[in-house]
């Protein structure tokens, strides 16, 4: 691609550093970044749904960064660039908050979310919000991964009515094409990992309390994070560093060690990470016969690992890993969404509780009830208590220890690796229950060959070239570790750049800042 008579990188491959360069030497502007990003979305969204709000004042405030550059002023790594975030993450602007349903459009919150005001103040531009799966997929047993009633259906990039895998659907594909350099996504279980290998990125899923939650619409207080999800370990690691950090609002965050000093997870990012290293299989856990293509190709990762220093060892769990707990989530999702909703300084509908919120559902014919149920909210209604009772805590602690003696955390203890690695469609819930991190990368890509396979509501789960990635697990609050393995084994694979969607927008920087 051309700017201005340089060559410089298309968006869907570009970096931070890429941009940053470019903003430097007066290649190009902010405003002519944000012009791109909108008009590379508006060629795409019709198809693949993935934006549901624009911020109507991306420009101005890319227009004010600019001059702030010019006058010498620079915010923070993120001067300048534009990022979307996740429909679950508040922002005290023209822009709603809806997690995809038609219950919350309207509703206005008292500031930004922690995690939009860490934003602004590295300087990135919040250029919108994409669509997920509603409620970040906690309302239905039957509803389909990147659907809402507010944003429709969000579609993968690499195969026609590809599934995007979620909740954090419009995220990961909105990155993937570079619909912005990167998007924000949450996780309870899944959502940021999930799609970040369903869509060929890096996805980097923190330890509870690295990031707030404060204003983002919850499931779970004891699961639920925020994290970035990048085409590259580098870009998400300058992210996550932006975005981590202690927030009153939020006292999980008080748990960061070293007096909630964030590590430099940029530095983190050395070729030579795996040289020495200690990695861990839990060869008990590890499902080698469900997908020989994904096992195939984790195993090649393996060997590559070794032949880069690292010594693998077994990591096995002490027990069998069980469903998790529902109650948690369950319960939490009672407490949490009234604590949500009660922060609201204009609640439109009135929703008050998740009894509220269904009522409200079955009624509103846009919801798509009865035909998405709201079995999981029915579930946690019937249950009658909330994360007080000593009922919770007995569910609580089982997954505890699910995870941890018995699981994941116990498994690093006993071997004392620095990581443990597994295809990234078997890491999400392993870490989940104890609130422990995972950085997913990808891994490879399903071969032309590859039968079709759809859900029950017609999207792609598995064809040609659909992406997967592998999935470094590690101790709480060991995110630099991971990054840096993350990172080497990315450098050594180059995995993204083997396969190309087949939807990608062919406007780039050129057209806006002139070729």
């Amino acid at each position: 691609m051309i700017v201005k008579g340089e060559a410089f990188p298309s968006l869907i491959d570009v970096t931070i550093d890429d941009l940053t360069g470019g903003l430097e030497r007066g290649l190009f502007t902010s405003v002519d970044l944000v012009n791109a990003y909108i008009a590379r979305i508006q060629q795409v969204n019709s198809t693949l749904s993935v934006v549901t709000e624009l911020n109507p004042d991306a420009l101005a405030i890319a227009a004010d960064l600019d001059s702030k550059r010019a006058s010498g002023t620079i915010l923070g790594p993120l001067h300048g660039i534009p990022i979307l975030i996740k429909n679950n993450i508040a922002t005290l602007d023209k822009m709603n908050n809806t997690a995809g349903s038609w219950a919350l459009l309207g509703s206005q919150v008292p500031s930004d979310s922690f995690i939009a005001k860490k934003l602004r103040a590295a300087g990135a531009i919040i250029l919108g919000k994409t669509n997920l799966s509603q409620w970040a997929n906690y309302r239905s047993t039957n509803s389909s991964n990147g659907w809402s009633a507010y944003g429709g259906q969000v579609y993968g990039a690499y195969y026609p009515f590809q599934d995007p895998s979620g909740s954090s659907s419009g995220s990961g594909v909105s990155s993937s094409i570079g619909l912005a350099l990167a998007a924000l996504g949450t996780e309870t279980s899944g959502s940021i990992v999930s799609p970040a290998q369903q869509n060929n990125l890096v996805g980097i899923k923190p330890t509870v309390g690295l990031t707030s939650r404060h204003l983002v619409i919850p499931i779970s207080e004891h699961q639920d994070t925020v994290g970035p999800m990048a085409r590259t370990v580098k870009d998400a690691a300058i992210i996550l560093k932006a975005i981590a950090g202690r927030d009153p609002a939020d006292n999980y965050t008080m748990a960061i060690p070293h007096c909630g000093k964030i590590p430099d997870y940029v530095a983190a990012c050395d070729i030579g990470a795996l040289k020495g290293a200690r990695i861990g299989i839990p060869y008990n856990v590890f499902n080698a016969t469900s997908t020989p293509v994904v096992t195939a190709a984790f195993n090649a990762a393996i060997d590559l690992m070794k032949a880069e220093g690292a010594t693998i060892v077994e990591a096995n769990f002490t027990k069998s890993p069980t469903s998790a707990n529902a109650t948690v989530l369950q319960v939490d999702f009672i407490t949490n969404l009234a604590q949500y909703v009660a922060e609201l300084t204009y609640n439109p509908h009135g929703i008050h509780s998740v009894a509220d919120l269904r009522a409200f559902t079955q009624s509103f014919p846009l919801e798509d009830y009865p035909d998405r149920n709201t079995a999981t909210w029915d579930a946690a209604i019937a249950l009658g208590y909330n994360n007080t009772d000593i009922r919770f805590w007995t569910a609580l602690q089982q997954n505890y220890q699910s995870g941890g003696p018995d699981g994941l955390l116990g498994a690093i203890e006993r071997s004392g690796v620095d990581a443990i690695i597994l295809p990234s469609s078997q890491s999400p819930g392993l870490a989940s229950i104890v609130g422990a991190p995972i950085v997913t990368v990808p891994l490879g890509f399903f071969p032309a060959d590859t039968p079709v396979t759809k859900t029950s509501r017609g999207l792609v789960s598995r064809g040609p070239k659909v992406p997967f990635g592998i999935s470094f697990m590690g101790d709480k609050f060991s995110e630099a570790t991971l990054i840096g393995l993350a990172y080497a084994f990315e450098q050594k694979t180059l995995v993204r750049n083997k396969v190309q969607p087949y939807i990608v927008p062919n406007l780039e920087l050129g057209d806006f800042a002139g070729f």
